[in-house]
């Protein structure tokens, strides 16, 4: 099959603002009332009721609230979602087989023998959406066209594409369409906009060895999908039997935090051994036997390759549905054996993605597995919170911009780290930044200590400095000040600041100086204070 091949035919069930829905059926908030779920303060999915009142996705939180003040305001939970979506997929298992979940509140299987099962595509589609309304009680839409993604899109407008008439279906759509969920195309639709390419038919009429150039390995696999292709060539291969990996459990599993904790030892062998062959999984396959013998089993497909923390939390997410359903639903018994398997991969060398752990840039090595484990078992005896990354974000100083992340947990840059932050200090950060500042004196010429006045001057050059606790050493070379303009609403922000870097003689001539970065504080004492000491 060559790369320009047609996709397959597939089909989507899609139901609308499922994170939403979900969150209302847990809470029991009537589905006439306006709701919307929030994350980092900003809208991920809002109710039909909500956008008439003029909330969206994206919005900040007090904005959403004061378009509709009534709003119910819900958190972004993952696995609530997926716990709630798993009658949803079981209904939909009812009529057809080899169900795949996208992500929930989306699932997908090709249609080519279902519809000739059923008597047609639209027939089949009529039957699906009665069988989840019926028995769930939740709306839902259906596409049908080639490829994911044009079936996702598809099924947003209830629509049964042609064969053959994808490229057509997906010219007119905004270019917007690309940054599906989880899809991390945020950025790229925003330059594609700035260029002025507004359609998908746009970006697909552009030459694709000029969108490699221009766009990289995440754009062309974008334009594919506009061009209405599979993301990747679509070359798949059957894994061999040994790259799946199964644990057993004495006693069985049945609570859902010591799933999610045991999900991510396993994740990473199962990566690690996909890794090693070159290859990455995008269609995983979770399966589960209980103590009693119960067969439980789902697919999960997912658009890019996964790595270990997105298979860590299918996992997690599949045990929220699986041990959280009501009663007649869930397992009688504790899970005691669970496989994950590579239902599908694709070639390493063809996706120009990092297949190694520790995301962009991490490398791979025996020596980092075990540092891994080794952190995984202290986590094992002190708790989640005692391993911690540092994860840089937004801000001024150096302290401001380090956030830390416990081990394991996705290492997403905070935001604002791309703001402009005006007043940010430049690179070469300190390499020691103090949890507490450190008191210090600074002297001119004169032995008068240096001030700065109010349009951000110095008194005089700085000519020795005093670090609490230590003589004075005198100053080889020094910069600044620059004024920090910040946090003018908190009360220990209240007050002119500036900083400035000085390099201080070495204790004894052959001895290399000290580089600090100081730190004024016009309304406090002492004045100065180390802020980091460079290296």
């Amino acid at each position: 099959m060559t790369a320009n091949s047609a996709p397959v035919r597939m089909l989507v069930l899609w139901c609308p603002d499922w994170p939403v829905v979900a969150a209302g059926m847990a809470a029991g908030l009537p589905a006439h009332l306006p709701a919307a779920v929030f994350s980092a303060n900003r809208v991920v999915a809002c109710s039909a009721v909500a956008r008439a009142a003029g909330v969206r996705r994206g919005m900040r939180r007090r904005e959403a609230q004061s378009r509709c003040p009534e709003v119910a305001v819900f958190a972004d939970d993952p696995g609530r979602d997926a716990r709630l979506f798993e009658p949803v997929a079981e209904a939909v298992e009812e009529l057809v087989v080899g169900v795949e979940v996208v992500r929930p509140g989306v699932v997908a299987v090709p249609s080519a023998g279902a519809a000739g099962y059923f008597g047609g595509e639209a027939r089949l589609a009529e039957l699906l959406v009665d069988q989840v309304s019926g028995s769930t009680g939740v709306e839902c839409q259906v596409g049908v066209a080639e490829g994911l993604f044009a079936a996702t899109l598809a099924a947003h407008r209830s629509m049964l594409v042609e064969p053959g008439a994808g490229p057509g279906f997906l010219a007119p759509l905004a270019i917007g369409e690309l940054d599906q969920p989880d899809s991390d195309r945020t950025e790229l639709v925003g330059l594609l906009h700035r260029l002025g390419l507004r359609t998908l038919g746009a970006f697909a009429a552009l030459p694709e060895r000029d969108v490699l150039s221009r766009f990289g390995g995440s754009g062309l696999r974008a334009h594919r999908l506009a061009r209405g292709c599979d993301e990747r060539p679509p070359y798949r291969r059957r894994p061999p039997p040994e790259l799946s990996v199964t644990e057993t459990f004495d006693p069985g599993l049945e609570r859902v935090d010591a799933a999610a904790f045991m999900a991510k030892a396993l994740a990473g062998r199962f990566h690690a051994g996909l890794a090693a062959r070159g290859l990455a999984c995008t269609r995983l396959g979770i399966y589960a036997t209980t103590e009693r013998g119960e067969e439980l089993s789902r697919a999960w497909r997912c658009a890019e390759p996964l790595t270990p923390q997105g298979i860590a939390d299918r996992v997690r997410w599949q045990f929220e549905s699986w041990l959280r359903t009501g009663a007649g639903i869930r397992p009688t018994a504790g899970v005691s054996t669970l496989r994950l398997e590579p239902e599908e991969v694709v070639e390493g060398h063809s996706l120009q993605l990092g297949l190694w752990p520790g995301g962009s840039g991490g490398e791979h090595t025996p020596e980092a597995e075990r540092a891994g484990r080794a952190l995984i078992h202290v986590q094992g005896l002190l708790g989640p919170e005692s391993v911690f990354t540092a994860v840089l974000g937004g801000g001024r100083g150096p302290a401001e911009r380090v956030r830390l992340v416990p081990w394991g947990d996705r290492y997403a840059p905070a935001g604002g780290q791309d703001a402009p932050w005006p007043g940010r200090l430049p690179a070469p950060s300190p390499a020691t930044v103090f949890e507490k500042p450190v008191p210090a004196t600074v002297a001119d010429p004169a032995g008068a200590d240096v001030d700065i006045t109010d349009r951000q001057r110095i008194t005089g050059p700085p000519d020795s400095v005093a670090i609490e606790g230590g003589p004075a050493r005198r100053v080889a070379d020094w910069a600044g000040p620059w004024p920090v303009a910040g946090r003018w609403w908190a009360p220990e922000g209240v007050g002119p600041r500036a900083r400035l870097q000085v390099v201080l003689e070495g204790v004894a001539p052959e001895q290399p100086g000290t580089a600090l970065l100081l730190v004024w504080q016009g309304n406090r004492r002492p004045l100065w204070t180390v802020e980091g000491v460079y290296e």
